[in-house]
């Protein structure tokens, strides 16, 4: 199960394609609302998530996705259940997909010291100790870092290719029309 956790205020277009396409790949994506079930973006888009935190199982973990967006990064960061599924991916070494703002999360906790990530411009010092690059998207070990909503596809197609393969990343990427 890839976990994706939508917190009030998130980036709506950094959240939905994500989810959008992990589902294309015919992936097991659970969309998990923080404090609640019904979350609002930062754009004001309402959205359900499937569960809300308190439903939410570490059983079957797969990869944490962590859409960026404000204060959506800042309520992912300060919720236990957020921590406490980050806690068992590093455990497992298991995908952790952070994008935008959302970078600054791991940057807090040091989990970037000394490995390759990019985060939406002006959140590099929230990123300790991470080698900050000028690509739209990076894996480095379990992370995979993005930009921001830009980048989006271009993130998701990254967490197909590397949760499942690329070649099925490709498919999906070709039956999109995405041109890049």
């Amino acid at each position: 199960m890839i976990a994706v956790f939508l917190a009030m205020g998130f980036e709506e277009i950094e959240a939905l394609a994500v989810v959008d396409i992990l589902r294309r790949a015919e992936l097991d994506v659970v969309t998990i609302g923080v404090g609640r079930r019904t979350v609002r973006g930062s754009h004001g888009i309402v959205v359900a998530a499937d569960i809300d935190d308190t439903q939410a199982s570490l059983e079957g973990l797969e990869a944490v996705v962590l859409p960026g967006g404000m204060p959506g990064t800042l309520n992912l960061e300060h919720s236990e259940v957020v921590q406490k599924f980050l806690d068992v991916a590093i455990k497992k070494e298991l995908p952790i997909c952070a994008i935008c703002a959302a970078p600054s999360i791991l940057g807090h906790r040091g989990l970037l010291a000394g490995r390759k990530a990019v985060c939406f411009p002006g959140y590099e010092d929230e990123l300790t100790d991470a080698e900050i690059t000028n690509s739209s998207v990076v894996v480095d070990g379990p992370f995979i870092t993005a930009r921001g909503a830009g980048v989006a596809i271009e993130f998701a197609l990254r967490i197909v290719a590397e949760i499942a393969s690329k070649e099925r990343a490709e498919k999906i990427k070709a039956s999109m029309q995405c041109v890049s």
